[in-house]
């Protein structure tokens, strides 16, 4: 099910990074007492009491230096496109500016879906400045210290109120998304997926602005991909900031079944395919990792090994990911992709029998029984698997403070050596004796 996407707005040095990680309930935004600080639009995933939402740090966007009017004109166009609710905050210490008003002008259009956050209300001088924020013209107003973290709940309560649902469709066929950063070839292997042997059902239009949702049939069964791939508007605005299609693909996860990371054989691997594909992972989904253009690559034995290496070595946090080596151009290799999908999507989708799963982590438990840490050994009474897609195993400790992040590791690789769980990630949750 999609989930609304909430963008924080404003000029420079306003406070949008501190108000951020308040609500995402973690530092993730560089904060600095400096205009511009934050280079890169920051994406977080937001859980107020059961109700989800995507936010978005628009903050710092530059373009070539050219100035405040030409980074606030690509804010304001990005969250006008992609956002279901604004946070346009302001500072409140300052008072009212001719950049506000910039802002406001381009708001007009969806001024029905803006919240103004008056930030640094803790100031003295809010006093002297709150009423001329008024002036911008729209319906909801809220005062807020992102540094003190005053009213942040009240601002959690009035996003809830303002945020529009999505109701999630009813569609059994398994859904499998393509992501990636732009010019690693997403549309070229959509296509080449759905030339290659198979019958197109129907093109269905999402309920996202973002994305294509196209059925087809694979072996008799129908499926449907998800291409999230040449739908970004033409113009420089678009064109130069390459994160933008991070949101995209967040958007595409939230409804797949499986995640296609694509990687450009002739670039390598960069930071942005990790921050992808780290999303992901955050959200449970199923994940195969393919090199694309692989036509281009002389030495494709040797090579592929050394690029199996480095995925290894980059994507440390998901070695269980099938890795497909292909041609989206060429279709070469283009029928080892299915396969790999449909193999991750039955993993996550596997369940283990209680009696099992006792029996290997016991096992594991007792070749390497942790250390004691200040007189106290974590002890562990039981296992089962609690939930699939991804699958989510709970154990009974005796103390679930003295679980070190390594024995984690350690009995997660056990489970995956006595089970197929190749594709997918495993949730391992420890719980104390008798906690539910």
């Amino acid at each position: 099910m999609r989930k609304p996407v909430v963008a924080l707005l404003g000029k420079p040095n306003v406070g949008k990074s501190t108000i951020f990680n308040r609500l995402v309930g973690k530092k993730v935004s560089i904060i600095e007492d400096t205009p511009g600080i934050t280079r890169d639009r920051i994406y977080g995933n937001v859980n107020i009491d059961g109700h989800q939402f995507h936010l978005i740090d628009t903050g710092g966007i530059e373009l070539d230096n050219e100035g405040f009017n030409k980074e606030i004109k690509v804010q304001v166009s990005l969250a006008i496109d992609e956002a279901d609710l604004v946070l346009f905050v302001v500072d409140g210490k300052t008072g009212l500016t001719h950049e506000d008003l910039s802002v406001r002008d381009m708001l007009k259009k969806i001024s029905n879906k803006v919240i103004v956050v008056i930030n640094k209300c803790d100031s003295k001088l809010i006093k002297d400045t709150e009423y001329e924020f008024y002036e911008l013209g729209f319906s909801n107003y809220l005062k807020v210290s992102g540094e003190q973290g005053t009213g942040i709940s009240d601002l959690e309560s009035l996003i809830i109120k303002n945020i529009p649902y999505f109701e999630e469709e009813k569609d059994d066929n398994i859904k499998f998304s393509i992501i990636g950063r732009p010019n690693v070839g997403k549309s070229s292997l959509v296509n080449a997926l759905l030339n290659e042997e198979r019958v197109i059902v129907s093109d269905v239009a999402g309920t996202t602005r973002d994305a294509i949702y196209t059925n087809f049939k694979y072996h008799d069964n129908t499926y449907t991909v998800i291409d999230t791939a040449g739908m970004r508007k033409k113009g420089k605005i678009y064109e130069a900031v390459e994160r933008y299609s991070l949101l995209r693909s967040m958007k595409a996860i939230d409804r797949s079944d499986v995640c296609v990371l694509v990687i450009n054989a002739e670039e390598g691997i960069i930071e942005h395919d990790k921050h992808i594909a780290g999303y992901a992972i955050e959200a449970g989904k199923p994940i195969v990792l393919v090199v694309n253009k692989w036509d281009v690559i002389d030495n494709k034995d040797q090579n592929m090994k050394k690029w199996i290496n480095d995925i290894r070595a980059n994507f440390q946090f998901m070695t269980y990911a099938s890795i497909v080596f292909l041609s989206a151009k060429t279709k070469k290799r283009i029928h080892t992709l299915m396969p790999e999908i449909l193999k991750s999507y039955e993993n996550s989708h596997r369940q283990v029998k209680t009696s099992l799963l006792n029996d290997v982590i016991m096992e594991a438990y007792q070749l390497n029984i942790p250390p004691s840490y200040k007189g106290k050994r974590l002890k562990i009474y039981f296992s089962s698997q609690v939930s699939s897609a991804p699958p989510t195993i709970n154990i009974q400790v005796n103390s679930k403070g003295l679980v070190h992040f390594s024995y984690l590791r350690y009995l997660e690789n056990k489970i995956r050596e006595s089970f197929d769980f190749s594709g997918t990630p495993i949730v391992i949750q420890f719980k104390n004796k008798g906690e539910r």
